[in-house]
């Protein structure tokens, strides 16, 4: 006989998805809106750890889990209520890491490495998780909805955009991911053909030949077992981990560039040597 609880369960927590504002903060303490719920369904979360939902928020979860006889606070470890804010990119800051856009769970952030970047503030859901990973400190969250929070600074039309923006990007990373992994393949077997086409003139160049033929194996090996292993996880790319060699050298950059600003001015305002 075939058990019909996978089926209720995935019911319910579609219908606590649908109850959430899909700003895929991560307030709650999953990593996304859709893994909330699927706790709240598997009676793992209770429905009081989304911040962005308030307490409006809390009494429709609660309703779904038919637990109206036992309406929580908002648990204050996952944040309060409160308006909506809006991400602001500072642009005498910003130095074109992307680091923000990478992190922005909506694509709500637009702009090129080493060029200024900007937000969409129809788009921003006001998550803030561009703000940790900016390495000069240039985003501030401006709130927008006055004294309105929760619910009323949100609505359902905005909350289904959202989801729709937080779907198709992580269908364009995984495909982005996929063709990367192809290129990367691909020019690993041009490589091991090239390498497999040379006719070595002495058993030196042979053994040569035999080195790089196992080097280039081995590590079209490993990208397959890590392509494997996050296949088997679940898991796409990550948002702000692995940052590559040429954003790293734009954050030094920064970096190098703020102690020097902050060491001309601690110069300018050392006392003249002269007038003493």
């Amino acid at each position: 006989m075939v058990s019909l609880v996978p089926a209720v369960a995935a019911s319910l927590a579609d219908r606590l998805e649908n109850l959430l504002p899909q700003t895929q903060c991560t307030k709650c303490g999953y990593n996304g809106c859709r893994p909330y719920a699927e706790a709240m369904a598997n009676g793992e979360a209770l429905p009081n750890r989304c911040p962005p939902g308030g307490a409006e928020g809390v009494r429709r979860l609660s309703e779904a889990l038919g637990r109206t006889g036992e309406l929580l606070p908002l648990d204050p470890s996952n944040g309060i209520e409160q308006p909506r804010a809006v991400a602001v990119i500072d642009p005498e800051r910003c130095i074109g890491c992307t680091l923000c856009i990478q992190a922005c769970p909506v694509d709500a952030i637009a702009g090129a490495p080493k060029a200024m970047h900007t937000v969409l503030e129809d788009w921003c859901t006001g998550c803030d998780l561009c703000v940790p990973p900016c390495p000069v400190d240039c985003i501030d969250m401006i709130p927008v909805t006055g004294e309105r929070t929760g619910w009323d600074a949100w609505s359902q039309q905005q909350a289904d955009a959202a989801r729709d923006r937080y779907v198709f990007r992580n269908a364009r990373l995984k495909r982005e991911q996929a063709e990367n992994e192809a290129r990367l393949a691909a020019k690993a077997a041009a490589k091991l053909a090239a390498v497999s086409a040379e006719q070595p003139a002495d058993d030196a160049e042979l053994a040569a030949q035999a080195r790089k033929k196992a080097i280039i194996q081995a590590a079209i090996e490993r990208a397959r077992q890590k392509q494997a292993e996050m296949a088997a996880r679940g898991q796409g790319p990550r948002n702000v981990t692995d940052v590559s060699a040429d954003v790293q050298a734009q954050i030094d950059e920064a970096e190098a560039r703020r102690k020097r600003i902050a060491s001309q001015i601690e110069q300018s305002t050392k006392p003249d040597a002269d007038t003493h």
